[in-house]
């Protein structure tokens, strides 16, 4: 029975591994909630969170404190079990979704050779939370959010697989290691720029993410579709924003900015770094541009974003063809 003993040890350290890296995304994604709003107060000139414990370190604290201890209240007009299960969904598909990220060659909670797929039924999943979450609450503005909200995540998960497939293609996998690999001599952004650019625009509004926050916009429908949501429900939908963002980060730098690669510094922070700096780049965005109007944002999804990802794929396709036409 010795040999169970080097199998036992490798199951726990994968266990330990997960959880470590679970954790620490939940974390990261609580923690966004004060950088953000120190980054906003920064970059537009005013003071952010700086009453709580010395130079406002303890916020994310305080925050956590209100939302475990805030009345958790279910409307009597909800539907009790979907308006439940909505923000569960909406949490527990992100962070599975996050498993198929290959931080370092040596941490990563599940090597798939179908890793991107997975990663598109998790986001397909997640609609299913906004909507639940809507149609349950039993509230109009809640239902004109989870719509719009289900419409515009539908709309650009449409060409955000398509932009995926030039780096597929490239690739010859779906497997996340075997892309972070391929890109040892020359990061995917530069022959993938414009489906680097166009899974950009579709994270970001798959996210809700400012500027295409309108199934959250609190001038029209006061908050959109977990306006009736408190407590700890409200905190998995608030945080699960957040999450999202470092998923979406993650995947950028994994598919297009060569993962954990680089000179001198060791793998994990070079992936820290990378995933840091398009986290930056999602508040930045919320701190310069304007709201557009709701009909322009799925106009530009449709008109502009889809024939571009169409036109890098076929591109990308015939620059193969030509280089390797057997």
């Amino acid at each position: 029975m010795s040999w169970l003993t080097p199998l036992v040890a490798a199951s726990l350290i994968a266990m330990l591994q997960a959880l470590a890296i679970l954790l620490g995304t939940v974390l990261l994604g609580a923690a966004m909630t004060v950088v953000e709003r120190r980054l906003l107060g920064l970059w537009q000139d005013r003071y952010g969170p700086n009453r709580v414990g010395p130079f406002g370190s303890l916020q994310l604290v305080a925050d956590m404190i209100k939302i475990f201890f805030k009345e958790d209240w279910v409307p009597p007009f909800a539907d009790r079990t979907l308006f439940v299960l909505a923000p569960v969904i909406a949490m527990a598909s992100l962070l599975l979704s996050f498993m198929i990220i290959p931080i370092t060659p040596g941490w990563g909670v599940a090597d798939l050779n179908i890793g991107l797929l997975f990663f598109l039924a998790m986001a397909g999943i997640n609609v299913y939370a906004v909507l639940f979450g809507g149609w349950s609450s039993g509230n109009k503005y809640a239902l004109i959010g989870a719509m719009r909200a289900s419409a515009q995540t539908l709309s650009y998960e449409v060409f955000m697989g398509l932009a995926l497939m030039g780096v597929v293609a490239m690739t010859g996998s779906f497997n996340m290691r075997e892309i972070v690999n391929a890109q040892q001599g020359l990061w995917f952004v530069i022959p993938q720029f414009f489906g680097f650019c166009t899974f950009l625009i579709a994270g970001i509004a798959v996210t809700h993410r400012h500027p295409f926050d309108q199934p959250e916009a609190e001038q029209e429908l006061a908050d959109g579709y977990h306006i009736e949501y408190s407590s700890m429900k409200f905190g998995m939908f608030f945080i699960g924003e957040y999450v999202g963002m470092v998923l979406i980060s993650a995947l950028i730098v994994t598919l297009f900015f060569g993962g954990w690669h680089g000179p001198l510094l060791p793998p994990i922070v070079w992936f820290a770094l990378k995933v840091a700096a398009f986290l930056m780049l999602f508040v930045l965005l919320r701190a310069a541009l304007p709201r557009p109007r709701y009909d322009r944002v799925m106009s530009f999804g449709w008109k502009f974003c889809l024939p571009l990802t169409l036109i890098n794929l076929l591109v990308t396709g015939a620059v193969i063809l030509i280089a390797d036409p057997v």
